[in-house]
């Protein structure tokens, strides 16, 4: 059975369900921290599940030979190296829901916090000062809240205020229309929300395009007075030029629940007028624990025993349910791709798919996936589904996926198309009994299974040819174990598939392709 290291602090219900789903688990709460000795032994195990403690760079991913899948219990993913995971065929999976409202309500108890200066006002009168006109605040109520991203916590936050009778406007580029009607937000760009909003609460992931969002040009551009509230990730806001502000008053208030560096010993922030920090809080209530270390388990677990992707980062999502309907197409996809990958033979210039009939209903992102990883793999070898998608994007190549209701002659029909040397190779299949089945290549209708080894010959339909091609396998003592022909019409361009048991040598293949009525010639390994 897969066995799985727990190298963070994780709830020990989420032990139980890895044992109680039949997994091996190794718990090292302590380890995270050792890189060494997590370098050490993470070849053992073929599952990882982390919290913030455990950095997974990219030495410790060389180093896990039989790795199948890290989780991390949180949102947060920046302590994974995901392109060399990806890169390794490694699925990295977190837990987006599990802490959504824990780290929701902790943005708005900042919100009210620096609105209120509440931090401050319980030292003063916890020191026996009373000084109530110190601590004027200011009503949330009717004011302007500007979400710079509203996806699935940002979206919590905004319900929590409309609640309280705030008006909400929200910078995101991937928030439709509908969906901000929906939620009862704003969508606006992100100059007209610093232009409008009261206060500023931020929900975006720490990337090149979002880091210092609030930069010293944006926060310049802010009303003055505006409160600014960071519980998302350190680094989105110019911690320097926040400080300056704050000075000022041009900022009134501001509270951070994460820093660009943390654990945050220090910090051009402290000690600034009217500034309240946490130490990273936003999931720390017992609930999101629990829930956040429940869900890597189930979701690990599901992905180990029967392939079902839930919340990957690197790899298109498979439901539990999905996972049997998607297995016999995934099979033929990927030898799919494996024959369209082995008849590239001037460089793979463009990709088309199209899905027909039944299997165009199902979830197609991970069918792809096993095209792609089959197609890439004569070429490049250390090729999977994760990684496939990620090197084909990588290298340039244009990839269109296309769908049809209905297929002419099978329930489903999987059919690609490969530009190699400027001209397009086609060849389609099916799924018959749960079997996977050739049932077309170069627009000629023909039915053959994948055989382990396969010669392709694409030749002219005159006679003699296959009586000549079967001498010649004869004479090199290789036994024909399958025949399969097609052709565009009597004495046209044609095909035979030809399944064989030994190996067909480069002399041969080279003797085939002499053969006058011979056009082109492979030998295919399935």
């Amino acid at each position: 059975m897969p066995k799985v290291l727990i190298s963070d602090e994780l709830s020990e219900a989420a032990v139980q369900i890895f044992r109680s789903r039949g997994l091996e688990v190794d718990f090292q709460p302590q380890l995270g921290p050792d890189a060494a000795k997590l370098k050490e032994i993470i070849g053992n195990y073929d599952g990882l599940a982390i919290r913030s403690a455990t950095k997974v760079k990219p030495d410790i991913i060389a180093a896990a030979k039989n790795l199948k899948v890290i989780g991390r219990a949180g949102i947060g993913v920046d302590n994974v190296d995901i392109p060399a995971a990806t890169a390794r065929g490694i699925v990295v999976m977190n837990t987006p829901f599990g802490n959504s409202i824990t780290t929701a309500e902790h943005a708005i108890a900042l919100m009210f916090a620096a609105a209120r200066q509440l931090a401050a006002a319980d030292v003063s009168t916890q020191a026996g000062k009373w000084e109530k006109n110190r601590f004027m605040g200011v009503e949330l109520y009717a004011k302007t809240l500007g979400l710079i991203g509203c996806g699935n916590i940002g979206g919590i936050v905004a319900d929590r205020a409309l609640g309280l009778k705030m008006k909400v406007v929200a910078y995101d580029p991937f928030l439709s229309q509908e969906r901000a009607v929906q939620i009862g937000v704003e969508k606006v760009e992100l100059d007209e929300l610093l232009d409008r909003a009261d206060v500023i609460s931020l929900h975006v992931p720490m990337t090149e395009k979002t880091k210092n969002i609030l930069s010293r040009e944006a926060l310049a551009k802010t009303k003055k007075g505006v409160i600014v509230v960071n519980a998302a990730r350190g680094g989105l806001v110019d911690e320097a030029a926040l400080r300056e502000a704050l000075e000022t008053g041009h900022v009134s208030a501001a509270g951070f629940d994460v820093f660009t560096v943390e654990p945050a010993k220090e910090n051009v922030l402290f000690g600034a007028p009217n500034f309240i920090a946490t130490p990273h809080l936003g999931a720390s209530t017992n609930e999101a624990q629990e829930n956040v270390a429940l869900q890597v388990a189930e979701q690990m677990s599901d992905y180990l025993l029967t392939g079902a992707v839930t919340n990957a980062l690197n790899m298109p999502s498979i439901t539990a349910e999905e996972a049997p309907r998607l297995k016999p197409f995934a099979a033929l996809a990927e030898k799919l791709g494996a024959f369209a990958g082995q008849i590239v033979d001037d460089g793979l210039e463009e990709v088309e798919i199209e899905y027909e009939g039944d299997v165009a209903k199902l979830n197609m992102k991970p069918l792809t996936a096993s095209v792609l990883a089959g197609m890439l793999r004569p070429l490049l070898q250390d090729v999977n589904v994760v990684s496939a998608p990620a090197i084909l994007k990588e290298r340039g190549v244009p990839l269109t996926e296309s769908t049809r209701e209905g297929s002419p002659i099978y329930d489903s029909l999987i059919r690609i198309k490969v530009k190699t040397g400027g001209k397009w190779r086609s060849l389609a299949g099916t799924v018959v009994a749960g079997q996977p089945k050739i049932a077309e290549v170069k627009n000629m209708q023909l039915e053959a299974h994948f055989h382990p080894v396969m010669l392709f010959v694409n030749n002219s339909d005159k006679p003699g040819f296959i009586g000549a091609l079967g001498t010649m396998l004869a004479d090199a003592k290789i036994n024909i174990a399958t025949f399969h022909l097609g052709r565009e019409a009597e004495g046209q361009d044609a095909i035979a598939l030809v399944g064989v048991d030994q190996v067909v040598t480069d002399d041969l293949l080279a003797r085939i392709k002499a053969l006058p009525q011979v056009r082109y010639a492979k030998v295919l390994r399935f």
